[in-house]
C-alpha cells in the first residue's frame, strides 16, 4: 500500500491583490457593456444632471463616460481604485437602507485591473482637478490637472491583460447591442438626466432631460422610435411595503421581442422572469400571438423585504415573498 505523502505546511496563501482583482473582474466585468453600467451608475449616484458616453470598437478600444457630478477630492481620486472600497456602507446594518446604485465598492477596482483606466475629477470648490491613472490595477500616476467639475474616467483596452477574456467576447455587432441596452435601462430610470452616446465617431442617441409628469412617457417614447403617444396606460398602487408605478403600453404597440421591457427595483434595472411572466399574464388574451407587452415598471420595495446582492452584478433580486410580489405586479397591470 502506498503510504501517503506527509502534509506540507504553508500551502495556504493570500491571493495578492492583483490576482484577487482579476477574479473579481471576471465576476462583475463579464464584458463591455458591464463596465458601462457600474460607470453610468457612479455617475449617477454622484448627483449628474448630464452624463456623455463615448465607446470605440464597441468598448475593447475605450469606454469613457463624461459626469457633471459632484466630483471628488485627490484622497477620495486614488481610494476609489481600492478593492471594497466605498462612501456607501459604513456598517453591517446600512444593507438594509440602500439606496444607491453602487454599493459594494468592487467594480471600479475590478475594471481597472483589467485594463487601463484615466480618472479626472474636481469638485465645485477644488482649484484644481485630480487626474489618476491606472494600468492593470496599479495606480501609476497621480497628479493635478486642468478639468470641469465633475468627473470623467476613461477605460481604455478591456482584458488587454487577460487573453482568454477577451477572446471570449462576441462580435462587435453583439457586444454593442449590450451596450446599448445597458445605456437605455439606465437612460430610462433617470428621465430628468440628459444623456448622449456616441460610438466610433457617430452619435447613436442624444437625450435631452425630459421635465414635468410626463418626463418617463417622454424618454420611453423616444427610446422606442416613437409611435407610443396615447398609447401608453399609467400603472400606479401601493401597499404597506411595495408599491409600483410606471407605464405599460396598449397591446397594438406589442413587440416581437422582450428588447423593450424594463424593471426596476428601488431604482435598479433587475431582470426577472417571474415579473415578466407576471405582466404578461395580466395582458391575457390581449397580447397577440408570440408578441410581448412594452413596459416600464418600478417597484420600491421596503429593503428590508429585498436581497439586492445575490448576483455579482446587481441583475437580479430575491423577495422574502416572490409569490406576493408576483400576485401583486399581476393584479395591478390587469386593472390598469
Amino acid at each position: 500500500m502506498e503510504a501517503t505523502p506527509d502534509a506540507t505546511d504553508g500551502l495556504v496563501r493570500a491571493l495578492p491583490d492583483t490576482l484577487a482583482s482579476k477574479i473579481a473582474a471576471g465576476e462583475v466585468v463579464q464584458r463591455p457593456a458591464n463596465a458601462l453600467k457600474e460607470l453610468v451608475e457612479n455617475a449617477l449616484d454622484a448627483g449628474a444632471a448630464s452624463i456623455d458616453v463615448t465607446l470605440r470598437k464597441a468598448g475593447s478600444e475605450l469606454i469613457q463616460v463624461l459626469d457633471d457630478g459632484c466630483g471628488m477630492g485627490p484622497t477620495d481620486a486614488v481610494a476609489c481604485f481600492g478593492r471594497h472600497a466605498t462612501s456607501k456602507l459604513r456598517r453591517f446594518e446600512d444593507l438594509e437602507s440602500l439606496r444607491t446604485l453602487g454599493f459594494r465598492g468592487e467594480a471600479l477596482a475590478s475594471i481597472a485591473s483589467v485594463s487601463q483606466v484615466e480618472l479626472k475629477t474636481r469638485r465645485r470648490d477644488d482649484e484644481a482637478a485630480t487626474c489618476v491613472r491606472a494600468d492593470g490595477g496599479e495606480v501609476v500616476d497621480v497628479s493635478p490637472c486642468a478639468a470641469p467639475e465633475g468627473t470623467c474616467i476613461s477605460v481604455r483596452n478591456l482584458f488587454f491583460n487577460v487573453p482568454a477574456r477577451r477572446a471570449f467576447l462576441k462580435s462587435p455587432a453583439t457586444e454593442f447591442k449590450h451596450l446599448v441596452e445597458a445605456f437605455q435601462a439606465l437612460a430610462l430610470s433617470h428621465p430628468h438626466v440628459a444623456f448622449s452616446l456616441v460610438h466610433d465617431g457617430t452619435e447613436v442617441w442624444r437625450l435631452p432631460a425630459a421635465e414635468g409628469d410626463d418626463a418617463l412617457a417622454i424618454r420611453l417614447g423616444a427610446l422606442a422610435g416613437g409611435g407610443l403617444d396615447g398609447r401608453l396606460v399609467a400603472v400606479e398602487e401601493s401597499t404597506s411595503y411595495l408599491s409600483v408605478t410606471g407605464l405599460v403600453a396598449h397591446p397594438d404597440r406589442a413587440r416581437r421581442s422582450r428588447g423593450e421591457q424594463y424593471l426596476y427595483i428601488n431604482g435598479r434595472y433587475v431582470k426577472s422572469r417571474s415579473l415578466d411572466h407576471a405582466v404578461g399574464s395580466a395582458f391575457g388574451a390581449l397580447l397577440p400571438e408570440r408578441r410581448h407587452a412594452l413596459y416600464a415598471l418600478f417597484l420600491d420595495v421596503d429593503p428590508r423585504h429585498v436581497d439586492v446582492n445575490v448576483h455579482p452584478t446587481k441583475t437580479e433580486v430575491k423577495f422574502d415573498d416572490d409569490r406576493g410580489v408576483y400576485r401583486f405586479v399581476q393584479a395591478v397591470v390587469k386593472r390598469s
